[in-house]
């Protein structure tokens, strides 16, 4: 492997502020994605959807577990899934402070959720959309298979909202062990990395 060019402190500091004028310009442009993001039009539900847990059929409302939002983790069973939903962070209450619910949804009946749950020492709550239209409805289910994705929404009263969805790595945003091997010089040691050869917020 290349390591990176080893340089004396003067011209390290030189190298690192014209970095950070770049990182300054992406965190700008993220916060104007975010603003994009936030105002994409939304689509009302008119379609009911029950699920099962672990205290029976719900529906998609109940899912909101008295919050405005809800953000909807498609889980599928593969380790990609099972590694992102492993850097969930153990207590979602400062999700739930700003007015938002996170719950895994599959496609796979409770019988399967439950073991798996418990053996991964899991405690995001996690329901079962078998036998529903869910996941095809919002793509991460077509005729090749299911896909990991991401699904928000917004009750207003007593309507219901889709806002927003990803899929593929449009999901990396939620892995914080990423975030941190992105800062470092291996970077997340995976094949395709390139090798070593609205209103903006203040800084």
């Amino acid at each position: 492997m290349n390591y990176p060019q080893i340089v004396s402190r003067d011209e390290w500091l030189v190298a690192r502020k014209e970095l950070l004028i770049k990182e300054k310009e992406a965190t700008h442009a993220r916060d104007r994605l975010n603003a994009e993001r936030r105002r994409l039009p939304m689509v009302k539900l008119d379609k009911e959807y029950l699920f099962e847990g672990p205290d029976g059929k719900i529906s998609l409302f109940d899912l909101f577990d008295g919050r405005r939002q809800l953000i909807v983790y498609h889980f599928m069973f593969d380790p990609s899934c099972s590694y992102l939903v492993g850097n969930i962070p153990g207590t979602l209450d400062h999700l739930h402070a700003s007015d938002t619910s996170l719950v895994l949804v599959s496609r796979a009946p409770l019988t399967k959720i439950e073991p798996y749950k418990k053996r991964m020492n899991w405690t995001v709550p996690w329901f079962s959309s078998y036998g529903s239209d869910f996941n095809y409805d919002f793509d991460v289910t077509d005729d090749e298979g299911e896909k990991p994705g991401l699904s928000v929404f917004l009750h207003e009263g007593g309507d219901l909202f889709h806002t927003y969805s990803t899929t593929g790595r449009g999901v990396d945003i939620l892995l914080g062990t990423y975030n941190y091997l992105d800062l470092t010089p291996l970077g997340r040691q995976e094949a395709w990395e390139e090798r070593l050869s609205g209103s903006l917020a203040q800084e």
